[in-house]
């Protein structure tokens, strides 16, 4: 009896130290833990949903809810919440820390409540939901409750969510929590930025009721999908985006549905402007009512009109100050975001042009291909004199070509007003001398990836009220625009216009060993000189005065490489036209040029002739050798080189004074 006894006994003091070592232990340190903690809240702070804020000094309780990744106040006003000021409050609430705590259950024993701390009647209870759920299946909410300040040390007390801690922690989370509903909202309506804008739609008031619509397509194209199908200005619509995210309300005037009087003065029904931002699976829409006047310049000097506005999934009626450029953008979007360059050559690579006008033979302007890894792609001119006849191809120059190619690309309606019309009907056509174009030209685009290539045709008339103005329109679309009038002259069907510059470049190892320049009526040489053998120009020229030896200098290298600054005649004759007048050649430069050959240097001579000097910065030169005979402008350098050996000795030079 005794041993069994003894067993029970020792038995229930193994339990005893069990439940003394597991359990009591684990009980002691959680409590000690949780007073050394310095962390207020726990998990149900990490991943806030919504927020509520209320106390006996705020006329109605603050509300915020997330929703996606954007917060909304939906008390005391419904508008999109300030981004800024909830991350700060949410911040505040997760890493809240506190200087001291202590039990609310020791309260009592020191003869003290939570009225000596203000949390029996806190002056704000934040309550807060996380994405957890409690045990009935409904968003878990915690509140925080906000005391009193403490004597010294800016710091508050607050409450726990349980009730049973009072933690002393710094007055940062009560100023962030005393935000006014100005702070708290949102000072802009339009969230989404340009690079996320899928779509910009505009549907105007009544009775008109056009919908405009804008859609971003590949490669970053705009194009207008409502009224017309036409391609819409990208920096246009860029700047108009940019505009209305920019956009701040500037007065609050209250709730449309519970003040009548200002549901109808501002216009905000079946009036109203809508204007709507398409983004990534989320749109905003922003409602334009009356104008309510407009507003002194900004400092700036920009002006701007205030209008009544609201957001169509919002009640909050507010005003809004639209800069006066932005209105007239949003009312005349049709016109104002249509792209202006008449032709769409932005990063495409163009092949071909061909250029026709009444009464002339076609023109077309071909590119080659670079025979090098550096070298640029070269052009040649394909003429068609008739039926009959082959066509010819002669070099063009590339500068000229690649200057005609960007005029066109930069062709432009002249202003807003240069669209005319969207659909032109046969009198129009005619009266805009378009059934009968005074130039037509082909532009052929080479294919882009995953597009074929393209041929644009640009047809331009010259009206009949022959004031100057000039009307493009593209020969598959019904568009008629007013474009400059100088572009007729950047585009003539002329051969010498385009023909290659380079008259003559002299190949490696030739060099000019001699020159003779004669005035031909009187037959007297102005410069001769045959260099000796292994004699350079440099101990030629040395005995020569500074000024005619800089010409003489000058004159060789423009004689290496013999540009034309344009083309006059595509043929040589004796006689050349100067002031209206035909005189014969003036000057004859004889240029001796030694070429390497097979057996050693051969000598041959290469004669350019020079008229009288036609103006302050033309003087003519012709060739009946080069590119079959043809009649130049010298360019300036030549010009200036042979102004000082044909005039430079009849210089009086400075006046002498008295």
């Amino acid at each position: 009896m005794r041993t069994k006894v003894t067993l029970v006994l020792l038995f229930l003091n193994v339990a005893l130290f069990f439940f003394i070592f597991r359990f009591e232990r684990e009980w002691r340190t959680e409590q000690a833990a949780l007073e050394s903690r310095r962390r207020v809240l726990g998990p149900e702070a990490a991943n806030l949903q919504s927020l509520e804020i209320t106390g006996p000094t705020l006329t109605a309780p603050v509300r915020l809810v997330r929703q996606g990744e954007a917060w909304n106040l939906t008390s005391p006003l419904d508008w999109p919440a300030n981004p800024h000021a909830v991350l700060r409050i949410a911040n505040e609430l997760k890493l809240l820390e506190h200087e001291a705590s202590f039990a609310v259950e020791d309260l009592a024993a020191n003869g003290q409540s939570l009225a000596d701390y203000g949390l029996d009647q806190p002056q704000l209870t934040v309550t807060f939901s996380s994405g957890g759920l409690d045990a009935n299946g409904a968003a878990a909410a915690a509140a925080l409750r906000i005391g009193a300040e403490t004597p010294v040390g800016n710091r508050v007390y607050v409450l726990s969510p349980d009730g049973k801690r009072v933690h002393v922690v710094g007055r940062s989370l009560l100023d962030s929590l005393r935000l006014n509903p100005d702070e708290l909202r949102a000072p802009t309506f339009f969230s989404i930025p340009f690079f996320e804008v899928r779509s910009l739609t505009l549907q105007t008031a009544a009775p008109a009721n056009l919908r405009i619509r804008v859609r971003r397509g590949e490669g970053d194209r705009w194009s207008f999908e409502n009224p017309i199908v036409a391609r819409a200005s990208r920096t246009a619509v860029q700047l108009a985006v940019s505009g209305l995210n920019t956009l701040e309300t500037r007065r609050y005037l209250g709730v449309e549905r519970t003040n009548p009087e200002l549901a109808d003065r501002a216009g905000l029904g079946s009036g109203a402007l809508r204007v709507t931002l398409e983004g990534n699976n989320r749109r905003e829409t922003l409602l334009l009512g009356n104008e309510i006047g407009p507003l002194p310049p900004t400092a700036s000097g920009e002006s701007e009109i205030e209008f009544y506005a609201k957001l169509e999934d919002r009640t909050a009626v507010f005003s809004v100050a639209l800069p006066a450029r932005l209105a007239t953008t949003l009312r005349n979007a049709q016109v104002e975001l249509r792209d202006r360059r008449v032709l769409d050559l932005d990063g495409r690579t163009v092949t071909a042009v061909t250029l026709a006008a009444p009464g002339r033979p076609e023109l077309t302007l071909q590119r080659l291909e670079a025979t090098g890894t550096s070298a640029a792609p070269s052009w040649q001119m394909i003429l068609r004199q008739g039926a009959v006849a082959g066509p010819q191809t002669l070099p063009a120059d590339r500068e000229v070509v690649e200057r005609l190619i960007q005029r066109l690309q930069l062709l432009e309606v002249v202003d807003t007003g240069g669209f005319l019309s969207d659909a032109p009907g046969g009198l129009d056509l005619e009266n805009w001398g378009l059934t009968r174009p005074e130039r037509t030209l082909t532009v052929s685009v080479a294919a882009a990836a995953g597009a074929p290539p393209a041929t644009l045709v640009l047809q331009l008339g010259v009206g009949t009220e022959r004031e100057g103005r000039i009307y493009a329109k593209l020969a598959n679309q019904d568009f008629v625009y007013l474009v400059e009038p100088g572009i007729l002259t950047a585009t003539p069907v002329v051969p010498r216009s385009y023909r290659e510059r380079l008259l003559r470049e002299l190949p490696p190892g030739a060099r000019i060993t001699g020159l003779s320049l004669m005035d031909t009526p009187a037959q007297q040489p102005v410069y001769a000189r045959q260099l000796a053998v292994g004699e350079t120009w440099e101990q030629a020229l040395a005995a020569e005065p500074p000024d005619r030896r800089a010409a003489l200098e000058a004159l060789l290298a423009q004689l290496g490489t013999l540009r034309a600054e344009s083309f006059v005649r595509d043929d040589f004759g004796p006689l050349i036209t100067v002031s209206g007048e035909d005189r014969p050649w003036r000057y004859r430069l004889d240029t001796t040029l030694s070429l390497v050959g097979g057996d050693g240097a051969q000598l041959t001579v290469s004669t350019l002739f020079f008229s009288e000097r036609a103006g302050g910065s033309t003087q003519y030169a012709g060739t009946p050798e080069l590119q079959g005979g043809v009649v130049f402008e010298a360019p300036q350098p030549l010009l200036d080189a042979l102004w000082t050996l044909t005039y430079g000795t009849r210089d009086p030079g400075p006046q002498v004074a008295p």
